[in-house]
C-alpha cells in the first residue's frame, strides 16, 4: 500500500470516530435539556411586575444569589447572559430571561410573566401595548440589505 492511501485510511478512521463521539454526546445533551425543560415547565407561575431594566451581563456581575452562582458550570460564570431587574411585589430582584423572549421584554412597564424559579420563559403585557423591537441584524446580513436597496432588488 503506498503512504497516501495509508494517511487517507487514517484520516477517514479519525473522521468517523469523531462523527460518532459528536453523535453520541450530542444525544445526551438532547435528554440533558428536555429534562430541564420538562423541569420548567412543572415550576413555572404568572407573575406581575413591573420591569426596570435588562441587560446582557456576565453571570458574575449580575448580582445573583451567591448558591445560583456556584451551581452553574465554570465555562458558564464568564458568559454574558440576559438578565432582568424587576420588581416583584415590593421586593427588587435579578431574574436570568429566556434568550428567545429578551428582545420583547419591555422596559418600565406592567407586565405578566411566566417564571419558573429566577428564570422568565414568557412575557405578556398588562397595560397598553407592547412595542416589539426589532432585532439587530449582523454586518453581513445589513450590508447585504442596503446593497440590494440601493439595486432595487427584493430583500431577501
Amino acid at each position: 500500500m503506498s503512504k497516501g492511501l495509508i494517511i487517507f485510511l487514517i484520516v477517514l478512521a479519525v473522521i468517523i470516530v469523531a462523527m460518532v463521539l459528536l453523535y453520541i454526546f450530542g444525544k445526551r445533551a438532547q435528554k440533558r435539556q428536555e429534562e430541564q425543560k420538562a423541569q420548567i415547565e412543572a415550576a413555572k407561575q404568572t407573575v406581575s411586575m413591573l420591569i426596570i431594566d435588562k441587560k446582557r451581563m456576565k453571570l458574575k456581575d449580575a448580582g445573583l444569589p451567591q448558591a445560583v452562582i456556584e451551581s452553574t458550570p465554570k465555562l458558564m460564570r464568564g458568559a454574558k447572559l440576559p438578565v432582568v431587574k424587576a420588581k416583584v411585589g415590593p421586593q427588587i430582584m435579578t431574574l436570568i430571561c429566556d434568550e428567545a423572549i429578551f428582545n420583547d421584554v419591555p422596559v418600565k412597564k406592567e407586565v405578566k410573566a411566566v417564571v419558573s424559579g429566577i428564570y422568565i420563559t414568557g412575557v405578556k403585557g398588562l397595560h397598553g401595548k407592547t412595542v416589539k423591537t426589532e432585532v439587530k441584524k449582523s454586518g453581513f446580513k445589513r450590508f447585504v440589505e442596503r446593497m440590494q436597496e440601493k439595486a432595487g432588488a427584493k430583500p431577501l
